[in-house]
């Protein structure tokens, strides 16, 4: 009896982890965003929090590093930017609601194409950051077809 309870609720548990990753909204590349359409503008913004470690850190850091060194020429002339936002702050509270963040997020966002870059920032900001430029890049280079 003690087997059928344990088996049932590692089925249950298997369950609910599956259905929880099914519905996450996961960071989608430009090319799966076929009925989006791009803007004149390409926004990289990092949404934190004022207490960070050192992981938090890293993903502004390489994001913001790969931005500058990538895209000087775009950032210049306003067709990209980045930007850093402090949740714990009232001023970020507008930008917060428009881009709808609750907590830490690395949002890539240019006319209806919204890719949240979080999940692969936080997997590879502080172990392979060549990795996050890779796909930070591979996620601007598309939504400036349009720009350039």
């Amino acid at each position: 009896m003690k087997k059928v309870v344990i088996i049932s609720m590692s089925v249950l548990a298997a369950a609910v982890v599956i259905a929880i990753l099914s519905f996450r909204s996961a960071g989608r590349t430009v090319n799966e965003e076929k009925s989006m359409v791009a803007g004149d503008k390409v926004e990289v913004i990092y949404f934190h929090f004022t207490r960070r470690c050192v992981t938090c850190q890293a993903v502004e850091n390489v994001t913001g590093e790969t931005v500058r060194t990538l895209y000087p020429d775009q950032l210049k002339n306003g067709n990209v930017s980045f930007t850093a936002v402090n949740l714990d702050e009232e001023s970020s509270k507008p930008i917060a609601e428009r881009c709808k963040v609750t907590g830490q997020t690395l949002l890539v966002l240019s006319g209806d194409v919204r890719v949240d870059l979080t999940d692969k920032g936080f997997m590879y900001a502080t172990t392979s950051p060549d990795k996050l430029k890779a796909e930070i890049k591979k996620t601007i280079d598309p939504l400036l077809n349009p720009v350039k």
